[in-house]
């Protein structure tokens, strides 16, 4: 078993399986365990973003679209942390881009921390790792 691994055993005790519990579990810890301020960015493209990012799809109509919707590119602060309202396993971030303010959810497995080397990185990486793979 692997560093991470063991972080999220610790949390999740052994059953560490992506299911509602779980991922209550896991919204509680992080609710207590991430520090403020917290800065967001995409970890990769958001589902909405596929079609533009590799060029194929009108990038002046992205440019716009990106007014009004998050990208993977914008940098946010974490304003709270939500469970799901559809009994998903995700856990929410409601976020705040910086650059305009405008306030969005998105799924915290799609999201990073911009420091590397800040423990919220770490934190939300081993999130993003239970969601994907368990």
């Amino acid at each position: 078993m692997d560093e991470q691994d063991k972080r999220i055993q610790e949390i999740l005790g052994s059953n560490h399986d992506r299911n509602i519990q779980n991922a209550l579990k896991y919204l509680d810890y992080l609710k207590k365990a991430i520090k403020r301020p917290c800065h967001l960015t995409g970890s990769e493209d958001f589902p909405w973003e596929e079609p533009y990012v590799p060029g194929g799809w009108d990038q002046k109509e992205y440019e716009e679209l990106k007014k009004d919707n998050p990208s993977y590119k914008d940098e946010y602060e974490l304003v709270e942390l939500l469970e799901s309202e559809d009994g998903d396993e995700e856990i929410f971030a409601k976020v705040k881009r910086i650059k305009d303010e405008k306030i969005f959810e998105i799924g915290l497995s799609w999201l990073k921390c911009t420091a590397s080397k800040h423990m919220n990185y770490q934190l939300i990486n081993d999130y993003a790792v239970w969601h994907d793979n368990y």
